[in-house]
């Protein structure tokens, strides 16, 4: 079930308008995978960016969910993080089904949310290894709210080219 795809209120606190963004955006992926089957996500119709799919930008996501949240602020090891491989690792899904793919990523903007919930928006990142990691949690929800949004509209075009369906949330 795809959760709803609702703004945040005008009038609240920060970090409530800011997950609220980040959350529209997350659904709105969510809703364009809504119906896909397994072939059609990973059909490539961008002949460009192959590797532009609906799969592969649902994989994507997750990943990078989890290395700017698990990796960057807290400072956790990028093991297993395919983003960390060469070519693109975390756009490749095998023969995963769309349904495992966003379970994965569902679970993985979950436990981001927590991460943001324990900490001050004003903490930087932890992790010694990487410059990127000195901004602040902020500074990295207000990222990962414009690489969701921009990789939503990525899916706009995807599933239009793949079954004609469109729609703004």
């Amino acid at each position: 079930m795809t959760p709803p795809r609702e703004r945040p209120p005008f009038v609240a606190d920060e970090r409530t308008q800011l997950v609220g963004w980040y959350d529209l955006q997350r659904s709105i992926v969510a809703w364009k995978c809504e119906g896909l089957s397994d072939e059609d996500a990973r059909r490539s119709v961008i002949p460009t960016s192959p590797l532009l799919t609906a799969a592969g930008v649902v994989s994507h996501l997750r990943w990078t969910e989890h290395l700017w949240f698990e990796v960057l602020f807290l400072g956790g090891s990028s093991d297993g993080n395919p983003q960390f491989d060469e070519g693109y690792a975390d756009w490749h899904t095998a023969d995963t089904p769309l349904s495992t793919l966003l379970d994965g990523y569902a679970d993985q903007c979950t436990r981001s949310n927590e991460i943001i919930a324990a900490h001050d928006l004003d903490s930087p990142g932890r992790h010694p290894d990487h410059r990127s990691a000195a901004a602040s949690l902020r500074w990295m929800i207000i990222h990962m709210i414009e690489e969701t949004a921009r990789h939503a509209g990525h899916l706009d075009t995807v599933r239009e080219l793949v079954d004609g369906r469109k729609g703004y949330y």
